[in-house]
């Protein structure tokens, strides 16, 4: 096999691990509090990306103040993220707001436009446009304003774009594992904070094998993600980024009863081509 067909069926393998720990998690939403959740997940997954770490030796700590500053800043982001998009996932179906997460790549590159002073072409941006009009089409937005599992959507679309924009601004000494690391870690600490607020509720065996199912998961994401970025060329491996949808749309079918009508199926689809078509304009700019 190519290092391209390598890396787009380790980018695949990234999303159907993120997308199942996503199902997992929402199966025990109502058993127990998220801070509950999270910090039986974090234990396990911390434990596993700190082993991954280890055996690849990357865990490099001298690192410039500089870098240090932007990875307290994006686990900052990474906290933020996770809460919102887990709040969200709680009273949201899994396709819908798998759906709104795809406009990722397009938040992105506006955003690197606007805070990092990147060039975006006339085309592109009339991408953006177009694929904001497809988010609408997902969350249509009544007389009474966005449901409130919309709002954390879209707050969480808003901290993940702000947590890659500032792994854009790490400089290349920085490893992706410690980076990987320390976003678990933070999670988890903020995690075991909060559920000493909280009343812990009995966990059952059930509840106990899906929470250790999704810090697998998550695991295999990370995995397949860091692995994703040593082969093959990035701008041919992230269109497969969208087989995450795909995901949600057979899980949520399957696992909760859920299946997107007619005009969320149009939203997502015209965001996923203005995404692609986005990662293309940038393939051809840059040269690939």
């Amino acid at each position: 096999m190519t290092g391209n067909q390598i890396g787009a069926l380790l980018m695949m393998g990234s999303m159907a691990g993120f997308t199942f720990n996503d199902a997992l998690v929402k199966t025990v939403g109502g058993a127990m509090p998220l801070s509950q959740i999270l910090t039986l997940r974090g234990l396990v997954a911390t434990v596993l990306i700190y082993a991954l770490a280890r055996r690849l030796g990357t865990l490099r700590w001298n690192l410039p103040r500089r870098d240090w500053a932007m990875i307290a800043a994006r686990c900052l982001a990474e906290l933020c993220a996770t809460y919102l998009f887990l709040t969200a996932l709680m009273v949201t179906p899994l396709a819908n707001l798998t759906a709104i997460l795809q406009s990722l790549p397009l938040t992105i590159t506006l955003g690197a436009a606007v805070f990092l002073g990147e060039p975006v072409g006339w085309r592109r941006m009339a991408a953006i446009l177009v694929g904001f009009c497809g988010i609408v089409l997902i969350v249509r937005p009544d007389v009474d304003g966005f449901g409130e599992g919309t709002l954390y959507a879209l707050a969480a679309v808003l901290a993940i774009t702000a947590r890659d924009l500032l792994t854009r601004r790490m400089s290349s000494e920085v490893p992706s594992m410690v980076v990987t690391l320390m976003a678990s870690l933070s999670v988890l600490l903020f995690a075991v904070l909060a559920s000493t607020q909280v009343t812990w509720e009995p966990v059952s065996g059930s509840s106990l094998a899906a929470i250790t199912g999704a810090a697998l998961f998550i695991f295999v994401g990370y995995l397949c993600s860091v692995m994703t970025m040593r082969v093959g060329d990035v701008a041919f491996i992230s269109p497969f980024r969208y087989t995450g949808l795909l995901w949600a749309l057979l899980l949520g079918w399957l696992v909760f009863d859920e299946w997107p009508d007619a005009l969320t199926l149009l939203g997502a689809a015209i965001v996923v081509a203005t995404g692609m078509f986005t990662l293309y304009r940038e393939r051809k700019v840059s040269g690939g």
